[in-house]
């Protein structure tokens, strides 16, 4: 199995050396690799996300703790009933686990004793948990602002925590100057947690008979989750596994839309904007290290880009927890998302969304949204 990192902007080729994160010229860095996977050698495996291990760019010795294939569930809402990913079922609570789970995986076949994450609380509490099992030393940079539940949980693993006042940017400024020191185990930077989320577009395909939804409904804030979407469904429809692309409708917070923005002005990388307060904590990225590639990633399924308001955000959340869903206001947005497209979509059309973190990790944030008229 073998496998390149190369710039996405200027194609320049690196060794893989646990430490670069981004190119020399300023550009991320994608993954040049080449699955080989079969849909026949899944039967008798378990049922967890190294199942599609001939599809993954990691050796044997995994860090793992059970976590992937989630239930996938016809739930009916108020306008529409929807296919749902119970991404909050992960051993962490967020389909974050899917991308900590290779990452982590990877470092610590490359012998890493201590990496560096920033995140607004999902993906910190993944690496955290994923490197705690792999006995790799971590400290975890987020904004002072953080669901407390969540800082709770990435202490609980043994990480050390590191609040950052002022907005998003300041937390990942803060992570990148400390990154000079060790390994940086970033859910934005690496590519090899894109390789992890892209398992999210295999299970799917495996719950729908190896086919393909018409569409995805998907947060949008920094894309880990839509672009692993892109990637996966890509390699199996260049495998010849299934034999389109689902349309990707992205999801922002009216708050803090730079992409929503940015599509709308027909613009290749992520808008300027002035980002206000958001419910949708995990998606209010006013500066997406990502963006381009999310958005060129919309543009060549055919989709589009939706900004939901507190408001729908709040009702949307409400419906969720009334229907026994208790479920993270950044999830509750991409719901009031995805029922919205449903309202223009054609009729038997088949679209797919995601429960993408439990709502124990916000409770208190919870409470007060629902208790407010």
């Amino acid at each position: 199995m073998t496998w390149s990192v190369h710039c996405s902007q200027c194609g320049r080729v690196y060794d893989d050396d646990a430490v670069r994160f981004r190119c020399d010229c300023g550009g991320v860095l994608d993954l040049l690799f080449e699955p080989h996977f079969d849909p026949g050698t899944v039967a008798g495996r378990p049922h967890d996300l190294w199942r599609y291990r001939e599809a993954l760019p990691v050796g044997r010795d995994v860090v793992t703790m059970g976590g992937g294939c989630t239930p996938l569930l016809t739930v009916a809402f108020h306008t529409a009933t929807l296919l749902v990913k119970q991404e909050q079922l992960f051993p962490t609570g967020s389909y974050k686990d899917r991308g900590a789970a290779l990452l982590i995986s990877h470092l610590h076949e490359l012998g890493v004793r201590r990496v560096v994450e920033d995140s607004s609380g999902n993906a910190g509490c993944a690496v955290a948990a994923y490197a705690a099992r792999a006995g790799i030393a971590c400290d975890i940079y987020v904004p002072a602002d953080t669901s407390p539940a969540k800082t709770a949980q990435i202490e609980a693993y043994g990480a050390t925590l590191h609040r950052i006042p002022g907005p998003r940017e300041e937390t990942a400024e803060a992570a990148l100057e400390a990154a000079t020191t060790c390994a940086y185990a970033s859910h934005v930077y690496s590519p090899w947690f894109l390789q992890g989320t892209k398992t999210f577009a295999y299970e799917i395909a495996e719950q729908l008979g190896w086919t393909v939804p018409d569409t995805l409904v998907l947060p949008a804030g920094n894309g880990t989750l839509l672009l692993g979407a892109f990637i996966g469904f890509e390699e199996m429809r260049w495998a010849g596994i299934v034999d389109q692309m689902p349309r990707l409708i992205a999801v922002q917070a009216a708050a803090c839309a730079p992409l929503a923005d940015a599509f709308a002005k027909g613009m290749e990388r992520p808008a300027e904007v002035h980002a206000t307060h958001t419910a949708a904590e995990g998606i209010a990225i006013a500066a997406p290290a990502r963006g381009a590639q999310v958005l060129a990633a919309v543009r060549a399924t055919g989709g589009s880009f939706l900004a939901v308001s507190e408001q729908e955000i709040a009702a949307s959340l409400k419906e969720c927890c009334l229907g026994g869903w208790f479920i993270e206001p950044t999830s509750a947005a991409v719901i009031a998302g995805a029922c919205r497209y449903a309202e223009t979509a054609a009729p038997g059309e088949t679209i797919v969304t995601a429960f993408t973190g439990h709502g124990l990790k916000a409770a208190a944030k919870i409470a007060e949204i629902l208790t407010q008229r």
